[in-house]
């Protein structure tokens, strides 16, 4: 069966590489009876691979069964999984059939299996290498015939490293790793799914359609997103059934996300603290937004002396500021032109009245040639950062708010 196709059949939405990668693993898999270890972080869509794999499986017609290891307390798991006899231990009262004899000829899901016990790890390896498991309180032998697929939204070789996880395990399990991609690694996708969401919502509560305006669209498809698709789900209900204003903005999603202590998801830095892996791309929205953000200050201040004649008390004050931040701000070109500001300060500096304050402003307009590369903005940054941090890569990565991976191969494009 064709990716779309499968797409179509289980409801998947997006045109990511990676996530068409991920479904054409499953497709290959799944005809056969190999165990599937499957990645990812939580929200991203793990279950839904796992029954991708058992529909278009011989064992399609045979029960399926999803299971939290991490809901299952330490102490029952075992009798949930394989069964007890009884009086096996306080409170059996009867006898009772495991996941793994009911399931018998159809496939389990074993969700978050780096939470099992290491005792319960043993038990579901003799199971995945014989067939054979023993209930609890007997010592009769059973034989099931059941395909495992398992996922964790941790890694497990370094749980294994620790202790955690059983090797042998790990690797009967890790027959073929099946990896889904994050939402932050699928941004064509961002957009696609929240249209989706909404016009579901919209449709189950009656109520107008969502929109959103081009900042808002940036906002969202520019989000780490660490909830995944779950998360997206959850902000588009919210926004389908809270908001009187269909038209989103960018000020209005930004409510809906949340901001963690010491650290912020957005697409641009906004404190000195290390950040994830970001693109260029989040670079370039750094500087633009500071660009931004300097034009507004500078707006206020020429608004202010056009209309009062003058400066305000608090600039006379602080007049050597004002200078510096004519010297430091460089004003980007608009239509082709660029608006040069001097400030003349009167001689006698004794004068303290605001009234006797005499600031006289030239504008002196010339043509300028100002590079409008992307590129060229890029590699003047990062020269800056290397700079800063005398060489250091790593340093200038954090500065950046890149990866070390990314910034050497950002040096090696750019030939710096």
């Amino acid at each position: 069966m064709e990716v779309q196709e499968i797409k179509q059949r289980f409801g998947i939405i997006g045109n990511s590489p990676l996530l068409n990668r991920a479904i054409n693993i499953a497709n290959q898999v799944a005809p056969t009876d190999i165990s599937v270890l499957i990645t990812g972080e939580s929200g991203s869509g793990k279950e839904v691979f796992s029954h991708i794999i058992h529909q278009m499986s011989p064992r399609k017609h045979g029960p399926f069964i999803a299971v939290n290891c991490g809901a299952i307390p330490e102490g029952t798991i075992d009798s949930e999984l394989f069964g007890h006899e009884k009086g096996a231990y306080t409170g059996a009262v009867g006898e009772r059939k495991g996941y793994f004899e009911t399931v018998n000829g159809g496939t389990i899901f074993l969700d978050e299996i780096a939470e099992m016990p290491l005792g319960t790890q043993a038990r579901l390896l003799r199971v995945l290498e014989s067939g054979q498991y023993i209930r609890v309180g007997s010592s009769k032998v059973e034989k099931t015939n059941v395909r495992v697929i398992a996922a964790t939204n941790v890694d497990v070789y370094d749980a294994v490293k620790a202790g955690k996880f059983r090797e042998d395990l790990y690797y009967r399990l890790n027959t073929v790793p099946l990896k889904i991609p994050p939402l932050r690694e699928r941004k064509e996708d961002v957009f696609l799914l929240f249209r989706k969401f909404t016009s579901d919502f919209t449709d189950k509560y009656r109520t107008p359609p969502i929109q959103l305006d081009e900042e808002a669209q940036q906002v969202l498809i520019n989000y780490s997103w660490p909830g995944n698709v779950r998360q997206l789900k959850n902000m588009a209900e919210q926004l389908a059934v809270l908001e009187r204003d269909r038209v989103i903005t960018a000020a209005t999603l930004l409510t809906y996300i949340p901001h963690e202590a010491g650290r912020s998801n957005l697409p641009m830095r906004l404190d000195n603290q290390p950040k994830e892996d970001f693109s260029e791309r989040d670079i370039l929205y750094k500087v633009l937004f500071d660009m931004k953000r300097d034009m507004v200050e500078l707006k206020k201040l020429v608004a202010e002396i056009i209309e009062h004649g003058g400066v305000s008390t608090n600039f006379q004050n602080n007049s050597t500021a004002l200078t510096q931040l004519y010297r430091d701000i460089e004003l980007p070109s608009v239509n082709n032109h660029e608006t040069q500001f001097t400030l003349q300060q009167p001689v006698n500096n004794s004068v303290s009245s605001s009234n006797n304050a005499d600031y006289n402003i030239t504008h002196d307009a010339e043509e300028v040639e100002e590079s409008l590369s992307l590129i060229e903005k890029e590699s003047d940054l990062i020269r800056k950062a290397l700079k800063k941090h005398k060489g250091k890569r790593k340093l200038a990565a954090n500065e950046l708010g890149i990866s070390e991976r990314t910034l050497y191969r950002k040096i090696k494009e750019l030939d710096l």
